[in-house]
């Protein structure tokens, strides 16, 4: 999913740089704005699980592989501010340490990776999370749909990008046949994984899901009682 160096213009990486920049600058502020200092040594954690996690490739069919996003897991944890501050630090790291994406076109994979989970999943999960029952069942469930979105949708800009931007010969019909067959069974495995890692969450450390404010709130007069009630 990472575009490595050379295969796109320069055109194409200077835009993405633009993007990226602008993007990240936004989320910068508004994270600043929020005076959440508290969720950043957990964001610094949750930047190493990202880092670890995207590093197994899971293999699709012969000589297609694929591997983890966990953008929309993080804005579900971090929210989409910090949330794609912390993806984005991982592409830098995964570009420049262990070469994977290209260091010219790091514009383009913190676009895909880190700003389109912020800026169309995250308004993609609270619409679901309003359709879905306010229950833990109900937000796993709209985390896991967000995060199958959120994949399809980073594997079709990807295709994009190489259809707009692309200097060498490519066979656009071949590329997009294994990038979007590959991340189809990605998104499932992403879906499923986000969904229980939020549960799992949810049932532990509810104030560790940023989007789960709402379940938190609505849990808050019955915890209350049944603390007046044990007292």
């Amino acid at each position: 999913m990472h575009v490595p160096d050379g295969f796109l213009s320069g055109e194409a990486a200077a835009l993405g740089a633009v993007v990226a920049a602008t993007g990240i600058a936004v989320c910068v502020r508004r994270a600043g704005a929020e005076g959440r200092e508290r969720d950043l040594p957990i964001a610094g954690l949750a930047g190493a699980f990202f880092l670890v996690g995207d590093a197994p490739m899971f293999p699709i069919t012969v000589g297609t592989q694929g591997h983890l996003l966990g953008g929309t897991l993080a804005v579900a944890l971090l929210g989409p501010w910090l949330g794609a501050i912390t993806i984005a630090v991982v592409c830098a790291v995964q570009a420049l340490a262990l070469g994977d994406g290209g260091i010219t076109t790091l514009g383009l994979n913190v676009v895909d990776l880190a700003l389109v989970p912020a800026f169309v999943g995250y308004p993609l999960l609270l619409a679901l999370r309003r359709m879905l029952p306010t229950t833990v069942s109900g937000l796993a469930a709209a985390c896991g749909i967000a995060a199958a979105v959120d994949v399809v949708l980073a594997a079709g800009i990807f295709v994009g990008m190489f259809a707009l931007g692309a200097v060498v010969p490519i066979d656009l019909r071949a590329l997009a046949a294994s990038t979007l067959g590959a991340y189809a069974v990605i998104a499932v495995i992403e879906g499923t994984i986000t969904a229980l890692v939020v549960r799992a969450l949810l049932g532990v450390r509810p104030d560790l899901v940023r989007v789960a404010e709402p379940l938190r709130r609505s849990r808050a007069p019955a915890l209350a009682r049944h603390g007046e009630a044990t007292g």
